[in-house]
């Protein structure tokens, strides 16, 4: 069949595609909307679990604070907040989750920024921490912010229940340690000496960025006193979630530009690092991550509706720009 606009001949195929963009728009913008009220949620318990600056101490504080309410997407509050519903736990116990995981994140990033480890001037369009201040107070404003993250956990506020409590600080502890986030950056680090393949890289990338996201979207499971199979199917789809979002920020650290990322770009072929892009290319590196995304989506179709915005993501993260 044949649609005709405006004159001109234009084939159903083509309509097609057009109601498949409208579609994608439309979840697009649904899921940003969702976005935005968990980001606004997550930042109200972040201003009140935070110290605010006081006594003679009180520079350390104005530095956590900086950190974290410099911006940034609240991905992992989102994940925590977005899986807990799915075994209907209370809002209030998913944000303080939400809460330590977004600190903790955050003192990952003042430390990586550091001039003895990525040496950046630059995170989400303003001055690092260790610029803002000096390196000593963003060394101590990231110890502060990883320990707090696991005070926040460990209060009754978080879930009633102690044994709920110990699980999350265990699993956050294993996903932010040696064999989980740190044990990602040891790898990053020695990753410009070494000719690292695609299963190394993607071990890499599993441990240093993927492991946080895996705990974020545990955590609602864990909340929830959920079984085994639902913890393991969130991991499931945190791990190629995560590494959709690996690929596409190594994407703009090619394609993009400092402006629009709020980052230095480049910064991974200049050190001679191995990427999924440097391996497999852009056009490569974006097919698998199109294949992970649809995977990582299929994987939450036994949640139904109420896994939407969930199986919205991975889709919504290949088309960002920043």
């Amino acid at each position: 069949m044949i649609w005709w606009v405006q004159g001109e001949q234009w084939p159903e195929s083509m309509n097609n595609i057009s109601r498949a963009a409208s579609t994608t728009t439309d979840s697009h913008s649904t899921l940003l909307a969702a976005m935005t009220r968990s980001t606004k949620a997550v930042e109200a318990v972040l201003d009140a679990v935070l110290p605010k600056p006081h006594g003679l101490h009180a520079r350390v504080h104005e530095a956590m604070r900086y950190a974290t309410f410099a911006g940034g997407k609240r991905l992992r509050p989102f994940l925590v907040q977005h899986s807990a519903r799915l075994f209907a736990v209370d809002d209030a116990h998913a944000l303080r989750a939400a809460a330590a995981i977004e600190v903790l994140h955050t003192y990952s990033l003042v430390h990586d920024d550091l001039p003895c480890m990525d040496d950046d001037d630059l995170r989400r369009g303003k001055p690092t921490t260790h610029i803002a201040f000096d390196e000593e107070t963003a060394v101590l404003a990231g110890d502060a912010l990883l320990t707090i993250a696991f005070e926040i956990l460990a209060d009754a506020a978080t879930h009633p229940s102690a044994e709920v409590r110990v699980k999350l600080i265990a699993r956050l502890a294993e996903a932010s340690g040696s064999n989980g986030m740190i044990g990602g950056q040891m790898i990053d680090m020695q990753a410009p000496s070494r000719a690292f393949g695609p299963e190394e890289v993607k071990l890499l990338q599993r441990l240093k960025t993927g492991q946080l996201f895996e705990f974020s979207c545990e955590a609602g499971a864990i909340l929830g006193e959920a079984g085994d199979a639902d913890r393991e199917r969130m991991r499931d789809y945190a791990r190629d979630m995560g590494l959709v979002f690996q690929i596409t920020d190594d994407l703009l650290d090619v394609t993009s530009t400092a402006e629009k990322t709020g980052k230095a770009v480049g910064k991974d072929k200049d050190q001679g690092k191995a990427t999924l892009v440097s391996l497999m290319g852009v056009d490569g590196a974006r097919a698998e991550a199109e294949k992970l995304a649809k995977r990582a989506a299929e994987g939450l179709a036994s949640y139904g509706a109420h896994a939407a915005e969930l199986r919205a993501l991975p889709m919504f993260l290949l088309d960002r720009d920043a």
